[in-house]
């Protein structure tokens, strides 16, 4: 009977290990055949880690070669909370290496829900290389780049910035972000149970960005920045915008805002000073449009430099009353004296009575105005143009003087370096290469005739010999430009603000440089040829001699003419 039962309960432990065995026989078939992909991804998971290599952004650079923005090496230092020994004094230790507080790292190195936590991102070199030499367990490192501006706030408002993960974010950083970004590569990487590399099973090398070589000037757009700042400064002015122009090519050379940023502090400067307003922003020109309505008449051959007009104190235009900017008794004045003296009266009388509204309309749309230059600047506002057919009975009383028109002051300097080129507009433009090879940007297009042009640059050269704009000379240069001097309108009405500017070419005779200062709201002093052209003068006078251009009217000459004159018969 004890037998019987012992055989039975063999027999029952015997039918166990069997049930057992088939239970685990499936359950390791169900693993090795069913489970086995998610069980190897799993394991790969542990094991492999794909590390991504950064591709360096390309270098910007001026005309000279100055690097303008550079990418520095920097090192980003991770950790794995999972292999980390000790949290406590990897923090501590972590923290004094790299200047940071050991209280806030240690929470995240204890924390091993987590595989992957930033200590620093873009850590100096040397103090991430001195850390990486304590062989902290569950640190990791990875090369990255910082970017950096050497000149801080020169150009800055021309140039934005790139953020923390190289990408652009704001102005040519941003806009050319494709060509300087390149391609990042990667290495994917087995390691150990302690975390430790031991392979490369794939790579893919990282390709950089291209270099990108810009028209602008170092030096003349640091000059023009500090000019430009200490104007504003001297007038409590709200601002500011300065732009060098070669003429004939329309490579700027310059273009300043003020107040503008550093480009290294970008997050704590406020978006307001971080924009290139010599190209977003608008204004109303006031006395430098009259470029449009004389050229205009010009070109279509209903004035001369010398036609004359009988000029009332002041003009009624539907219900409007316009009037020049000093008193001055009724008068006989030439169009070159209109331009000269900005007479309102002269140069409304010219619209309304020799070219017509529809005729000042067209002028203003080959002028460009209304619609961007196609420069290469991102953010690039088209102005503000009534239509025509929108036209109230006072328009072509207030556009032909520069108000009831908004425009930019790029916009503005392609006008006038239309005239400076011969009649020709070239296109503005700051970007000469892009990865070697040279960007390009057409011949420009015919605004007026060369004969018209030179007729303009004659009488502008009168505005600062004897007109509004005197101010602006050059001693040993012949100076051609127009004055500006504009109420600002707010909710619809003019309130008692102005923008004041001056727009100049320089040499007169043979054009090497335009120029426009713009100051917005100044104090104290409110005309162009006050406050603005003073500052023409010293950015030109500064650009000329940085430039080597030769004089075009030395003391001597003038000196030997004046003489020649008193002694003539």
């Amino acid at each position: 009977m004890n037998d019987r039962r012992a055989n039975v309960r063999i027999r029952l432990l015997l039918v166990g290990f069997g049930v057992l065995f088939a239970v685990t026989l499936v359950r390791a078939a169900w693993i090795q055949v069913v489970r086995a992909p998610s069980f190897e991804a799993m394991a790969s998971r542990q094991h492999r880690q794909t590390i991504e290599i950064p591709a360096g952004r390309g270098t910007i650079f001026d005309r000279t070669g100055e690097p303008l923005a550079i990418g520095e090496q920097a090192i980003t230092v991770y950790a794995d909370p999972r292999n980390v020994v000790a949290p406590k004094k990897a923090a501590v230790k972590a923290a004094e290496t790299l200047g940071l507080s050991a209280d806030k790292l240690y929470p995240k190195l204890r924390d091993r829900a987590k595989q992957f936590v930033y200590i620093e991102r873009k850590a100096d070199a040397i103090k991430a290389t001195d850390l990486e030499d304590l062989h902290v367990s569950g640190l990791g490192f990875y090369p990255e780049e910082r970017r950096t501006y050497p000149q801080g706030r020169v150009a800055a408002n021309v140039l934005g910035f790139a953020g923390t993960d190289n990408f652009g974010l704001d102005g040519l950083e941003r806009s050319l972000d494709k060509s300087l970004s390149g391609r990042s590569g990667y290495e994917i990487v087995v390691r150990d149970p302690a975390g430790q590399a031991i392979d490369v099973v794939k790579s893919r090398q990282e390709r950089n960005g291209k270099n990108v070589v810009l028209t602008l000037d170092h030096q003349i757009q640091a000059n023009a920045e500090q000019l430009l700042s200490a104007a504003v400064s001297r007038y409590g002015a709200k601002g500011g915008t300065a732009i060098v122009m070669d003429p004939h090519t329309g490579a700027i050379l310059a273009m300043a805002n003020a107040p503008t940023f550093d480009a290294n502090d970008f997050a704590s400067a406020p978006a307001d000073l971080r924009r290139n307003r010599a190209v977003t922003d608008v204004y109303e020109p006031g006395s430098t449009f009259k470029i449009v309505t004389i050229a205009g008449a010009l070109e279509d051959n209903v004035v001369t430099p010398d036609t004359s007009f009988w000029l009332q104190p002041t003009i009624h235009v539907a219900d409007r009353v316009i009037h020049d900017s000093h008193w001055r008794p009724a008068e006989r004045m030439t169009v070159r004296q209109i331009l000269a003296e900005s007479s309102n009266v002269g140069t409304v009388t010219i619209a309304t009575e020799r070219l017509g509204g529809r005729e000042l309309a067209r002028w203003i749309d080959r002028f460009g105005f209304g619609h961007t230059t196609g420069s290469d600047l991102p953010g690039e506002s088209p102005g503000m143009v009534l239509p025509y057919d929108k036209w109230s009975g006072s328009t072509i009383g207030t556009v032909p003087i520069g108000q009831g028109i908004a425009v930019t002051p790029l916009q503005m300097i392609s006008a006038y370096s239309a005239i400076a080129n011969g009649g020709v507009m070239p296109r503005p433009h700051v970007i000469d290469k892009i990865g070697g090879k040279r960007v390009g940007h057409g011949d420009g297009r015919r605004v007026v005739s060369r004969h018209t042009a030179d007729r303009m640059i004659a009488m502008f050269r009168d505005v600062v010999l004897e007109g509004t704009g005197t101010e602006a000379a050059i001693p040993g240069y012949t100076v051609a430009g127009k004055t500006g001097t504009a109420n600002k309108a707010e909710n619809g009405h003019y309130v008692s603000k102005y923008v004041a500017s001056f727009v100049g070419i320089v040499p007169a005779r043979k054009p090497r440089l335009a120029i426009l200062v713009m100051v917005d709201e100044p104090h104290g002093q409110i005309y162009g040829g006050t406050v603005a052209a003073p500052v023409f003068r010293d950015i030109a006078r500064f650009a000329l001699q940085y430039l080597e251009v030769p004089p075009d009217a030395p003391e001597t000459k003038r000196s030997s003419s004046l003489v020649a004159s008193l002694v003539a018969p």
